[in-house]
């Protein structure tokens, strides 16, 4: 493996084109959606009613309660719901 020194680095970071507009988004977005993951995860820990209609029916669940259905999080609640 070739060691490179820090401005042979930044030259090379600068040469790649930008990341592209969804990506950034994504990482924008990525902090609220793990905390709305969180916080469902959390009650579904502490209220058993609520952790069976999510497994139940998931998304009907989660639009009674009020939350957003992003597709991301509804994946990232499937596996670890199944994964409890």
């Amino acid at each position: 493996m070739t060691a490179y020194d820090e401005e042979r680095l930044a030259k090379l970071i600068r040469a790649l084109r930008p990341a592209p507009e969804s990506w950034v988004r994504a990482a924008q977005e990525l902090p609220l959606a793990r905390k709305g993951l969180d916080e469902i995860v959390a009650r579904a820990e502490a209220d058993a009613a609520f952790r069976q209609r999510l497994i139940a029916d998931l998304e009907g669940a989660l639009t009674a309660e009020g939350y957003e259905r992003d597709p991301a999080v509804l994946a990232a609640l499937r596996a670890r719901l199944t994964s409890a």
